[in-house]
């Protein structure tokens, strides 16, 4: 018998070429430690690695297993910048801000792919990335973003297309226009969650699958932690749960909501196929974005952000297969041999939520589909807090996040009537 999230709709891909997945103990007793972090998933794992080889003494616990939530199970693709573009953060922020926010992320992604390649990681990296308009009136922001990237921010790497090149580079006409960026990529994430978590038990930081939060309190300058078969008592706490936390922490969850993402594999497509002939990722226009790339052994993945009822990992496929067909004719009828589903978690202006949400005790998540590359990051940015460093991360701190509207009660009916008007947009 495989095994397979229970969290989530559909064995995924990835579970089936991840290679070995060692399993963690369940925690069985109380412990202490200088920093408690709730989550495995990128972030946690990453800040466990980090505080680890730094000498502190780290307690992590996941519900699950590592990489059962959006870690594990997500598009892949890495990205430049922050989700929102950096002339949309300079019109809100001013340059400078914008600018340190850019350089941030730049260093993120040098540091996914420096962690990996120093821990001999092997995350099936393929350079890469093209974004494509639906929409013919959205061609010209696409041109003037690539010259801004170039002439304000000092990023060469990201180039126009037009519809005929667009066309030639997707193997479809579906799209008018948009930019091809040859300075990032994307990779197998599950594959990361795995050599992560490697690194952060070696160095030492206790790990435990199979161990679910029942509550955080913080009080007297320690930060006491329930599971079913023990409490951790440590000086500081990162929650790095996500779109997963459910009612762990009111402040957090109020702030980030999960959204649903599928995928579909389909079977390799041969050497002779027109799909995608350079092995870049894709992300389009649309507000409820479809995202697909290539595997390394000649897949099609293909991601969509829609709310389905999703009863059973075979509709799944159904969704999947008519929204690549729109795409790709000719696949209309390609097999889909995997079909699987999570949970994004995002914020309202799409921008990632770190605040100190109690006495030492900082939640971080609401990556907004920007995760692989931030997420791992912002791991290490929360390892250099706790060694004395706040900087860094008070820059994400001090971005202007509000709560979702409706509280707990309505803003979940609220986010779904808010995504299909968004759907419906994205169709006229």
């Amino acid at each position: 018998m495989t095994y397979q999230s229970p969290i989530s709709p559909g064995r995924s891909w990835y579970e089936d070429t991840a290679g070995p997945r060692p399993e963690y103990p369940a925690l069985d007793g109380d412990r202490t430690c200088d920093v408690v972090i709730v989550g495995g998933g990128f972030t946690g794992l990453s800040a466990a690695a980090h505080l680890a080889k730094s000498g502190a003494d780290v307690v992590l616990i996941e519900t699950h297993r590592f990489g059962d939530g959006a870690s594990g199970r997500n598009g892949g693709q890495l990205g430049t910048g922050q989700r929102a573009w950096a002339e949309e953060l300079e019109a809100e922020y001013g340059f400078s801000c914008a600018k340190a926010l850019f350089d941030l992320a730049e260093e993120a992604k040098a540091h996914l792919l420096d962690f990996a390649a120093v821990h001999q990681i092997e995350i099936d990296y393929m350079p890469g990335q093209m974004s494509v308009a639906h929409k013919k009136r959205y061609v010209d922001d696409y041109k003037a973003h690539a010259e801004i990237m170039a002439s304000r921010f000092g990023y060469p790497h990201i180039s126009f297309m037009d519809a005929a090149e667009t066309a030639e580079r997707l193997g479809s006409t579906h799209y008018f226009g948009g930019t091809r960026d040859t300075g990032t990529g994307h990779i197998h994430p599950l594959k990361l969650v795995i050599g992560t978590a490697k690194v952060a038990a070696q160095a030492g930081a206790k790990l435990f699958e199979q161990t679910p939060s029942t509550g955080i309190t913080s009080g007297g300058g320690k930060v006491r932690v329930t599971t079913p078969k023990g409490t951790i008592i440590a000086g500081k706490c990162l929650i790095g749960v996500n779109a997963y936390g459910g009612t762990l922490e009111p402040v957090s969850a109020s702030h980030i909501m999960p959204i649903g993402s599928f995928i579909g594999a389909t079977v390799p497509l041969g050497a002779n196929s027109k799909v995608l002939p350079g092995g870049e990722a894709v992300d389009d226009s649309r507000f409820v974005v479809r995202y697909f790339r290539k595997s390394k052994d000649g897949r099609l993945l293909f991601g969509g952000r829609e709310i389905y009822a999703v009863n059973d990992p075979k509709d799944i496929h159904i969704h999947i297969r008519r929204q690549i067909a729109e795409i790709y004719p000719a696949l209309k009828d390609i097999e889909i041999t995997h079909g699987w589903g999570g949970y994004v978690g995002i914020t309202v202006p799409r921008k990632p939520f770190v605040r100190e949400v109690m006495p030492n005790v900082i939640s971080v998540g609401g990556y907004s589909g920007h995760g692989v590359m931030l997420s791992n990051f912002f791991g290490k940015l929360y390892a250099e807090t706790v060694a004395g460093n706040r900087d860094r991360l008070k820059l994400i701190e001090d971005l202007k996040i509000p709560p979702f509207p409706g509280g707990r009660r309505f803003r979940a009916p609220l986010l779904f009537l808010a995504l299909n008007w968004y759907a419906l947009r994205d169709r006229i």
